[in-house]
């Protein structure tokens, strides 16, 4: 009895964990090529190339009016499927319209308004949230914190497996060394 190849998005998946990616842009990854997919009318991505692809990134810029960013994402999914999946190269440079980069600035809270903002949190939900503000965490960082990853006398904290798989160490804000240990009692 013959074993059934896998689908499509299930060989992207393993592709992905291969490379160890993130689980974060394997649902991306996964969500774009399946758009990239749906919007040629369920094609098998194989029996496309560069012209469909172009097609796409425009119509996800004309159409959908992505920012630059979403539209980078859906190119590099798309051309991650091609490249390590399919093992076949689109060969073209992509000559899709672009989406426009964002001219606006981005707005950063003021210290008063930062303090305002914690002040209005309670419990762990500050704690978390100063630990953002203070040390300079991903929001995925600081939720996956353990005990052994806080350094109190050298005023460390390691973070473990970050962003690309590295591990790193950064600092912990003495103002929050006591909150920590008060939660660390009542827990």
């Amino acid at each position: 009895m013959e074993a059934q190849p896998r689908k499509l998005l299930d060989q992207v998946r393993d592709q992905i964990r291969l490379k160890h990616y993130s689980y974060r842009t394997e649902q991306t990854y996964v969500y774009w090529i399946r758009r990239y997919i749906l919007f040629h009318q369920k094609r098998h991505p194989a029996e496309m190339g560069g012209a469909e692809l172009e097609a796409f990134l425009t119509h996800l810029a004309v159409v959908g009016k992505v920012s630059a960013s979403t539209q980078n994402q859906a190119l590099n999914a798309v051309v991650f499927l091609y490249r390590q999946v399919l093992k076949q190269d689109l060969g073209i440079d992509v000559n899709a319209v672009r989406a426009k980069r964002s001219r606006h600035l981005p707005t950063v809270l003021t210290p008063t308004e930062a303090t305002e903002v914690l002040q209005n949190l309670s419990g762990v939900y500050q704690l978390v949230a100063k630990l953002l503000y203070g040390s300079g965490l991903r929001l995925n960082e600081a939720l996956r914190l353990r005990i052994k990853d806080l350094d109190f006398s050298q005023q460390q904290i390691t973070v473990r497996n970050a962003k690309g798989g590295e591990s790193r160490i950064t600092m912990l804000p003495t103002s929050l060394i006591e909150d920590f240990q008060q939660h660390l009692q009542s827990v």
